[in-house]
This record gives structure tokens, C-alpha cells and sequence, in this order.
């Protein structure tokens, strides 16, 4: 029986991940990274340590919890913050997947001595004829995570395994309820894991360690004042309600100058781009920069974004120009682009610039 380790954050999907690989012969241990806790000594969704241990008791594996706190805050609350204070809008799981979730199940199950670890994320992982590994889309686009993905290693894919990518939600909880799982009819969660009520500005304000941008100028595409915002935290590319000023038509956020400590608003059609540019990126099923140029595939610019055709263009080692075939909306500084050919594999990604 080969051995896998099974990231356990106390919900539905990791529950059934393990549950299902033991059926199927598997010598499973369920791990839980204990990430963050709150002052008031609450912890992150993704690391409910009782409800993780209460389904290991029940599918009868070994229970574990890692300490992972100090590198959860340096590579990835820290920065967190920082994007924010720079006005941009980061998406702090897709960095937590490879730098705190993988690195440290992979570094344990070596000290375990096991084969593989799993994951309760509803993609799959493909091995492609060039030997490359990839992320293949859910079967079912509701749940579909890939995108969450697109940042892990070769490495870290050849030792994973997700037995969840050609199930829906409601299959899922089924499976939990009929072996008795206590957590099948658990909610899933709604918000970043350490952002319990879903207020950034105000974890930011909270949790930074530089002084927060104070109120500025709500402006047009011009430079005319308009209005005084509440300070550039608590505002995101694309954003209409809660700005607190009434122009008589609908107004949106199109553009966050932290340099400036200026918020600019625009009509809704002021949001569209035909063209993005994407750095920091990693590439699954091609290998670099270079074979991606010129490529035709389909763009998530976020995780709810249905996806639009596009090419990708080289710009130099480090950059790509995303040229989409229709303008694509509110595409946010800070957030992950994600490549997909017409098989659902994933191609790449990147962090969204603002460049022009």
C-alpha cells in the first residue's frame, strides 16, 4: 500500500479526499497545518484542528498537527498587507498553496516516508506526453479550483494526488453523510481563511506594521476631485457599493494611485482591457516563456471569472502581454491571470500588473 498524507482543514472536501483514498487501499494519514489564529485565539478555516481530528477518528487514520504559523505570517499575510498598502488586490491562497500548504505536507510526508500527499481541491493532476504534470480543470466548472493551483511546482505535482476532480458538491457530501463523517453537512467557507468576518480593511489596519494610507481623493480619468475616499484599503478594482458618493449614475473604481493616494472613478465601460500584463509566472504544461509566446488559450483574470479567449504574448524573460480577442472587465492589479488550453489543462499564470 503506498502511504499519502492528507492535508486535513476540518471541512467536507478533505474529509472525503481521505475517506475515499483509504477505500481504495491507500495507508492514509490526515495532517493539519495550523496556520493562523486570532487574537481572540480563533483558528483559520483552513485549519480546524477539532473537526480535522473528529474525521480522522472516524475513518479510524493517524491524526497530526504542524505548527506552521511563522511562515504562514512571512509568506503570506505579510504580503498580504503590503499588496494592500500598494493598492493592488492580492489573492493570498493561491501564494499559500505552494510556499505553506505543499512545502510543508511534502517536507513531512519525507519524514513520514510517504509516497504522496492529497488534497481535497476539485482539479486533477494530469501527466502530459512531454512528461510535464499539469492541472486539469474540475469536471464540474461550479466547484472547479484549478485556478487556486497554478503556482505549484513539477514537483510538488508528482507527489500529489486528488481524488475529488470528477465529483460535485452535493456527490461529496453524500459520500460524507453515508460513512458518517461529522462534518458532511458542514458550510463551506466564503472568505480569505484569516479574514473571519471578511473585513481586509479593517485585519490591515489591525495587523500592519507600517502606518495605513490615510483619506485621499476619490478623482475622474482626468485628475478632477470628486470626492474624499476613506483610504485606498478598502477599495479594489471593479468595486461600486460603499464608496459613499452619489454621482447620479452608476460609478465604479477603475484605478487604485497609491503614489498619489488617489482613488479613480469611471463608468462601467471605462473597466474594460484588450490587453493585460502578467509577471511573476509559473508555467505547468509548457516549460518556460518562451513556449508559451504566441499561444491561443482561454484567461481567468479571477477565480469566479468564467474565462475569455486570448493569446499570450512574450514581452521579455519575466513578462507576458495576455491579448484577449473581447475586452475583459476590471482586471485587478495583484490578482492571478490563469492559462488554460482547450482540454481544461492548465497552461500557466501570473500576477496582473497594471501595466499598460
Amino acid at each position: 500500500m503506498a502511504k499519502v498524507i492528507v492535508g486535513m482543514s476540518g471541512g467536507v472536501d478533505s474529509a472525503v479526499c481521505a475517506y475515499l483514498l483509504k477505500e481504495q487501499g491507500y495507508d492514509v494519514t490526515g495532517l493539519t497545518l495550523r496556520s493562523w489564529v486570532s487574537g481572540d485565539g480563533q483558528e483559520s478555516r483552513c485549519c480546524e484542528i477539532d473537526d480535522a481530528r473528529a474525521v480522522c477518528d472516524k475513518i479510524g487514520i493517524p491524526f497530526y498537527v504542524v505548527n506552521c504559523l511563522e511562515e504562514f505570517e512571512k509568506t503570506v499575510t505579510d504580503p498580504f498587507i503590503d499588496d494592500y498598502l500598494k493598492g493592488r488586490t492580492p489573492n493570498p491562497c493561491v501564494i499559500c498553496n505552494r510556499t505553506v500548504k505543499w512545502d510543508r505536507m511534502l517536507y513531512n510526508a519525507k519524514m513520514m516516508n510517504a509516497e504522496y500527499v492529497a488534497t481535497g481541491h476539485y482539479a486533477s493532476i494530469v501527466k502530459l506526453d512531454n512528461g510535464r504534470y499539469t492541472v486539469k480543470k474540475a469536471l464540474h466548472s461550479e466547484k472547479d479550483q484549478a485556478y487556486m493551483l497554478y503556482r505549484l511546482s513539477q514537483e510538488q505535482l508528482a507527489a500529489t494526488l486528488m481524488p475529488l476532480g470528477t465529483y460535485t458538491k452535493a456527490e461529496v457530501r453524500d459520500i460524507a453523510a453515508k460513512a458518517g463523517l461529522p462534518v458532511a453537512q458542514k458550510g463551506d467557507s466564503q472568505e480569505i481563511c484569516f479574514v473571519v468576518d471578511g473585513d481586509y480593511a479593517g485585519y490591515i489596519e489591525r495587523n500592519a506594521k507600517t502606518s495605513v494610507p490615510p483619506k485621499g481623493n476619490f478623482v475622474d480619468e482626468d485628475g478632477k476631485v470628486l470626492g474624499t475616499h476613506g483610504g485606498i484599503i478598502h477599495y479594489t478594482v471593479g468595486q461600486r457599493k460603499g464608496l459613499g458618493i452619489a454621482m447620479g449614475y452608476p460609478i465604479f473604481v477603475k484605478e487604485i494611485r497609491p503614489e498619489t493616494n488617489e482613488v479613480v472613478l469611471a463608468k462601467d465601460e471605462a473597466l474594460y482591457s484588450k490587453e493585460i500584463v502578467c509577471d511573476d509566472l509559473n508555467f505547468l504544461s509548457v516549460a518556460d516563456i518562451d513556449e508559451a509566446d504566441g499561444l491561443e488559450c482561454s484567461v481567468k483574470i479571477r477565480y469566479r471569472h468564467g474565462g475569455q479567449s486570448a493569446r499570450l504574448e512574450k514581452i521579455d524573460d519575466k513578462k507576458i502581454r495576455v491579448v484577449f480577442t473581447d475586452p475583459v472587465r476590471a482586471a485587478t492589479p495583484g490578482q492571478s491571470a490563469v492559462f488554460y488550453d482547450s482540454n481544461g489543462y492548465v497552461i500557466g499564470g501570473g500576477i496582473i500588473t497594471g501595466e499598460k
